[in-house]
Order: C-alpha cells, then sequence, then structure tokens
C-alpha cells in the first residue's frame, strides 16, 4: 500500500470509527454471534494476490462488526471501563503509523522521553509521591510480575545471578487474598514460587485484607521455615472493589522485610479525585503500584503504568545490555528496554499523552465523579427495593447486587441469578458480569463508560426489574 492510498483508506476507516462512535446506542451491547460463524466466514487460506485494500471496509463491516461485544457502549456495565477516549485513539494511530521500536533510548529518544515525562504527569495527577518513578506496561498482569520478579531477586540477594530459586535453601511465599485478580496467582507462579507458596491471607466483611492476619500468616510461615517474601495488596479488587488497608498492610511489609506490590489497577484511577485518596493512605510504604491507565482514566487499551521507588533494583533484575544495543550515551540516559520484559517497546506514551492534553484532567475529574455519583444512585435504587439486596460495599463505581426470589433457596437464588443474567445480556440492552463471592452467584454493574450518563444507568434498573420476573 503507497503511502496515497493509505490516504484514501485511512480517511473512510476514520469516517467509518466516528460514525461507529457516535451511533454506538443502535447496536446490541454483547455480541449474538454462534462460535465458529466469524471464522466460517473468512477464507481458509492467506491470498495469494493482494487487492490493495479493496472492499476492506465492507468486510469489517460483513464479518467482524457482528461479532463484536461492544465495550464502548453507553450500556457495557460488565467487567471494568476499558474506555478509549478517541483524543487517546488518534495518538495509537501516530503510534502505528510512526512504526518506531524503543529498543533504547538511541533508536528513538522521544518515545523514551515523552513517555517518562507523560508518566510523571500522571504520577503528579494520581497523587502520587514523587519518590516513584514509572514507565509503560502492557497490562496489570504484566507489571505484577514484574513486581513480584524484583520481591524474588531482593530476598534472595540477586540470586538468579546464582543458582536460582532452585538454589534456595527455602521457599519464599507470596501474600494476598482471595480476592485478588487472578493475575497474582499467575504471576506468582510464572515467578516460580509454586502454588503451594502463595498464602492466602483472611478477609473482613468488607473483603479487604486483614492486617492482623497477615502478621499470623508470615509468623506461621517463618515458624515453618519458609521466607516471606511479597505481599500484594489491592486496592479495587476485582469482584467488589474492595479496599485493602495499605497503611497497616506496610507497616507489616516494612517490619517484616517483605516487598509491598500495589496492585491499583483499576481503583488507581480514582486517585486524581483528592476525595478518594484516603484508599491510597499509605501508599507511601509500597515498592511497587500498578494502574492501568486503559481502564477508568479513558487510555486505549494497553496501557499500564508502573511505579517503583527503587528503579536502579528494577534495572538490575530486568536488564540486559548486548553489544548491539549499546551506545556511548546510555550512562546518561533511561533504557526503557531495562524496566520490564520485552525488549522492544511501542510508542504507548503517544496515547497517554494525547489524551491528557486534548481531555485535560478537570474533564477526567469530571467524568469519574460523574460515575461515582451515578453508581451510589443505582446502589440506592437497589437497597430500596423489594427483593434486591447489595452483597458488598460500593467505595467506587461497582455495585454488586442480587435478587432474591421469595422462599427461594441459595441454589435456586444461584441459578434465577444466572439465568436472569444470561437473558439479560441475549438481549442487546446492557452487558452485566456475573461472579462468584463466597460461594454464591451475584451481579456486577460497573458504572464507567464513557457515554454513561444517568439516563443509562436510569435504563439498567429498570431491565434488571423487568428481566428478574421475566
Amino acid at each position: 500500500m503507497t503511502p496515497e492510498e493509505f490516504r484514501t483508506a485511512a480517511h473512510d476507516l476514520i469516517d467509518r470509527i466516528a460514525d461507529y462512535r457516535a451511533h454506538l446506542e443502535d447496536y446490541p451491547v454483547m455480541s449474538r454471534v454462534e462460535p465458529g460463524s466469524v471464522a466460517a466466514a473468512l477464507p481458509a487460506s492467506a491470498p495469494e494476490t493482494g487487492d490493495r485494500g479493496a472492499g476492506l471496509l465492507d468486510d469489517l463491516d460483513r464479518i467482524v462488526m457482528p461479532g463484536l461485544t461492544h465495550w464502548q457502549h453507553p450500556s457495557f456495565f460488565g467487567f471494568f471501563p476499558a474506555n478509549s477516549e478517541l483524543s487517546s485513539v488518534l495518538g495509537d494511530l501516530a503510534s502505528t503509523g510512526l512504526g518506531v521500536l524503543g529498543l533504547s533510548w538511541e533508536g528513538s529518544p522521544a518515545l523514551s522521553e515523552v513517555e517518562q515525562r507523560v508518566v510523571d504527569w500522571t504520577r503528579q495527577l494520581l497523587g502520587l509521591p514523587p519518590a516513584f518513578r514509572g514507565s509503560i506496561q502492557d497490562t496489570a498482569s504484566t507489571s505484577t510480575l514484574v513486581a513480584l520478579l524484583c520481591a524474588r531477586e531482593r530476598t534472595t540477594g540477586f540470586g538468579l545471578a546464582r543458582g536460582g530459586l532452585q538454589a534456595e535453601p527455602a521457599p519464599l511465599v507470596v501474600y494476598a487474598t482471595r480476592h485478588a485478580h487472578s493475575s497474582v496467582q499467575k504471576g506468582a507462579l510464572l515467578a516460580g514460587f509454586g502454588l503451594d507458596n502463595i498464602h492466602w491471607v483472611e478477609t473482613d466483611e468488607s473483603f479487604a485484607m486483614e492486617p492482623a492476619a497477615l502478621r499470623r500468616a508470615i509468623a506461621q510461615d517463618r515458624a515453618a521455615g519458609r521466607v516471606p517474601c511479597a505481599v500484594v495488596a489491592v486496592t479495587g479488587t476485582t469482584a467488589t472493589t474492595a479496599i485493602d488497608p495499605l497503611e497497616p498492610i506496610g507497616q507489616v511489609a516494612r517490619a517484616e522485610g517483605v516487598w509491598l506490590h500495589v496492585d491499583s489497577a483499576m481503583a488507581g484511577s480514582a486517585m486524581i479525585l483528592p476525595e478518594c485518596r484516603w484508599m491510597w493512605r499509605g501508599i507511601e510504604r509500597a515498592d511497587s503500584v500498578v494502574v492501568n491507565a486503559h481502564k477508568w482514566l479513558g487510555v486505549a487499551f494497553d496501557c499500564s503504568l508502573y511505579f517503583v521507588k527503587d528503579p536502579q533494583h528494577l534495572e538490575r533484575v530486568m536488564g540486559t545490555n548486548p553489544s548491539y544495543l549499546r551506545s556511548e550515551r546510555d550512562e546518561d540516559v533511561t533504557n526503557l528496554r531495562d524496566w520490564g520484559i520485552p525488549l522492544g517497546r511501542r510508542f504507548r506514551a503517544l496515547k497517554l499523552w494525547f489524551m491528557l492534553r486534548a481531555e485535560g484532567a478537570e474533564a477526567l475529574r469530571t467524568r469519574l465523579r460523574r460515575d461515582l455519583d451515578n453508581a451510589r444512585w443505582l446502589a440506592d435504587q437497589v437497597e430500596a427495593a423489594d427483593g434486591w439486596r447489595l452483597v458488598a460495599p460500593v467505595p467506587l463505581q461497582t455495585v454488586c447486587v442480587v435478587h432474591e426470589p421469595p422462599g427461594a433457596s441459595p441454589q435456586q437464588v444461584d441459578e434465577h441469578t444466572q439465568r436472569w443474567v444470561r437473558e439479560l445480556n441475549r438481549s442487546g440492552v446492557a452487558y452485566v458480569t456475573p461472579s462468584l463471592l463466597e460461594g454464591r452467584w451475584m451481579v456486577r454493574l460497573s458504572v464507567g463508560a464513557l457515554g454513561t450518563e444517568r439516563a443509562q444507568v436510569e435504563r439498567l434498573w429498570a431491565h434488571l426489574q423487568d428481566v428478574v420476573t421475566a
């Protein structure tokens, strides 16, 4: 494709995306295709000769669009927000179109320096202390894995340079609650700790980690000859957005000499609101923090911000310095290849920069406050309605509910819950996600898509009341 052919096709594509965003409410939220139908619409093998892109947009409409669940839809209340401000989409287009890689500072100085600057802008907006420095990873799963690798090497005195975990005299232990994201367990497994060495810590009535239980767990492991290594605390757990108390957890971590990683992938965005920073009280005690700017904040996926207090330690764990990447400037610059797992990195910072510059921090605060207010309104309706019950506190924008028909047993309530969720999602009028909480099914109503106003939340509540009696 020549630049001129690209110009023509890109103009058409941009028009198509703009039209799509302008008419999102015309689509059913959840895709209704049957398994295998999208693949069946594609040829069985790649074309031998190209057509210069003729008909690509027609195929996009014919094959792809029916197979999409529309995450930007104003009636998308599933999972967590995965907002994609169009200003950040422009940054993504610029990044892909420029086609540069960040193998080293010298490879593209702007990639490295823009990333460091705009990540620091975000650190300031979040109220994170200046002792932290950050970089962009792809997802919180990677950020958490990097944190656990750094914790492992601090505890072992850089055992990776010797025999690794296989040479350690005692097993290392990671601490988290069962309400932590599944990536915590996956990261611990990939970092070599082993499932037997993840110690699940008890929680309180709000599903937050109990600091006293953490202290007891560490003492128990020390007495058994194991070595406490890392604690993963969560602000905004996946199921209920529970808030682990960072101040007392941080005190335990410091006293015991273990790494404290804070998974704030979802709730971290709320820290741009001063009234929400109580959730981060004690954050200065953390060794590492992750905030997904590609969730509620609004940057197009993927853009996970990973902050550390000791970048030299991070570089020593992650560093690589092959001869073909060395330059005379290495002593004067930051090579972000040493801040994560991949050698190369995309120019993701353009997405963050474009969004912050185009939208401005105050507009982001206004949008998040709107979502918090709408979630509180929805929670109030649930509390006031017969047969409905909130099953968890609502500190943020996720409302966890269950509907209990009169006289129904717990098993019948579970079956009822799964039935009405399935019917609601298949209807296309809204999308919500069920989840297990303490062994029982409940439904998460996650408010926060870019276009979600009070009108959509009111319609959701009306649909919920209808579908449970259908």
